[in-house]
């Protein structure tokens, strides 16, 4: 199976006043095509700084980080933006989603900031509100929708340009149990069916036993 990321000797460190403060001690990993892979660990592990730094949104101390074969490490800021733009899609625990725009205009906007253009397939955009069970709601803005709906928006707004993987942080952290589930579900189907690769970061057991495997965080290390 095809190698889609691998960090080697991931390191990130923080200046506070006159400090050095490590985040991440030396992380590599390897996630193959159409894995699941669940991120755990206590609060202040590593596990957030690692994800921006997988999705292009923090720039390591040193060591390497590949996308698909392309090299986050040492590129441009702007290089760094392109790959995030085509290679990632993110799902946060706060939904993110544009307040003014329906689930459609949503997903219209992610789809031109991919392409450069406004013009993207409306059957795609169907396709994938269909598979998240929003097709009923893709004319409603974000606040006409409930939290486990919103969720599924973002989730669809994540795989609209088909990216090479999904960076989910905490996606269930906001939601009741019955909408967690119904997420988790989604990103099931989306693995299973389309061999969508997902990261996940989660304190939740529950979500965590959903991935087909576990990365266990330590001090900024991994530690299973």
């Amino acid at each position: 199976m095809k190698t889609v990321l691998q960090t080697e000797n991931l390191t990130k460190s923080y200046k506070i006043g006159k400090m050095e403060v490590p985040a991440l001690r030396g992380v590599t990993l390897e996630i193959k095509q159409g894995e699941f892979v669940a991120i755990m660990g206590p609060s202040g592990c590593g596990k957030s700084t690692l994800l921006h730094l997988l999705g292009g949104l923090l720039s390591p101390t040193s060591g390497k980080i590949l996308i698909d074969d392309e090299d986050l490490s040492k590129v441009s800021d702007a290089q760094r933006t392109d790959i995030r733009r085509r290679k990632i899609g993110f799902v946060f625990q706060r939904f993110n989603l544009f307040p003014t725009l329906t689930a459609d205009g949503n997903l219209k906007l992610a789809e031109k900031i991919h392409t450069g253009k406004s013009n993207g397939s409306d059957t795609n955009r169907r396709d994938v509100l269909r598979l998240l069970k929003l097709e009923d709601k893709m004319h409603h803005k974000p606040l006409e929708l409930s939290g486990g709906e919103q969720q599924r928006v973002a989730l669809a707004r994540a795989v609209i340009n088909s990216p090479a993987i999904i960076l989910a942080d905490e996606p269930t952290g906001n939601l009741d149990t019955e909408n967690s589930q119904i997420v988790l579900d989604m990103f099931r189907e989306l693995n299973e069916k389309f061999q969508q690769t997902i990261i996940m970061i989660t304190h939740n057991p529950e979500a965590a036993a959903v991935c087909s495997r576990i990365i266990r965080m330590r001090d900024g290390m991994i530690a299973d």
